[in-house]
């Protein structure tokens, strides 16, 4: 009965969520052959179909292509894998032509039905939906210290896609004495019968406390609320294991093969 589940919902998330969300600002979407990718965003990304239907040199020139496009621009590209993708030779192709993978995450689902809640959070904090430029700039600030990396573009980022969809972002942050110790963004797509859980980062000093668990239970039950059956996300290895016992599927696996100039 699980196994079948968990097959119908790749199936559902192979037919509805390949593309890519209009990512609003200055990016804008191409299509290359059976590819979709996007230019202007902090770097660029690249996705397709689970079954490319290119085989052998093709493949490699459709790689290659990609690399070539994005190092006339100077930029980086993120080519985003799947588990289950086809051609099975794929992550070795993009390793031959310079392709480097990052960490794997893993794709789970989730009835929004099942998860959704009146958020439960620690004394003295509090959630609340941000739209301020000044309030992504404090994302982008927390998520560099989480991940000890620049995450300045974030705030930009965040700006253009509410910017593009404002019914369509939600962008959430939990506080303590006025500093974002979380912040997570729920995005839907018109026409789908899913809703992205993203973001998601806590502060060290305040995981354990129930604020990641409250903010995917918020964001369920506003997409419950209209009327979307499902959530899902791709989740790190520290988030995985909270999200299923939460009651999400595991369906696959994603790891992003970057190639930087």
């Amino acid at each position: 009965m699980k196994d079948t589940l968990i097959e119908e919902l790749r199936a559902a998330y192979d037919a509805q969520l390949r593309g890519v969300t209009p990512p609003g600002g200055s990016a804008r979407i191409e299509k290359d052959g059976p590819l979709t990718r996007v230019i202007g965003w902090h770097r660029g990304f690249v996705t397709g179909p689970r079954d490319l239907g290119v085989y052998g040199d093709e493949l490699d020139t459709l790689i290659a292509r990609q690399r070539d496009f994005y190092a006339a621009r100077g930029e980086a590209v993120e080519w985003k894998t799947r588990a289950h993708d086809l051609p099975a030779d794929i992550e070795d192709r993009l390793t031959a032509a310079g392709f480097v993978p990052e960490d794997s995450e893993t794709v789970l689902i989730g009835r929004c039905a099942d998860l959704a809640a009146d958020p439960v959070l620690p004394d003295g904090v509090t959630l609340r939906r941000v739209t301020a430029g000044s309030d992504f700039q404090r994302i982008a600030a927390m998520e560099g210290a989480v991940w000890g990396e620049d995450w300045s573009w974030l705030a930009d980022d965040l700006a253009a896609r509410v910017e593009d969809a404002p019914e369509n972002t939600i962008v959430l942050v939990a506080e303590a004495h006025a500093e974002v110790v979380c912040a997570a963004w729920l995005v839907f797509k018109d026409g789908v019968d899913f809703a992205g859980l993203w973001g998601g980062s806590t502060l060290k000093q305040w995981r354990g406390r129930g604020i990641y668990r409250a903010m995917v239970a918020h964001r369920a039950r506003l997409a419950a609320a209209r009327d979307v059956p499902y959530v899902y996300v791709d989740a790190s290895a520290d988030s995985a294991p909270i999200l299923t016992r939460l009651g999400l599927h595991a369906v696959t696996t994603t790891t992003p093969y970057v190639w930087s100039p």
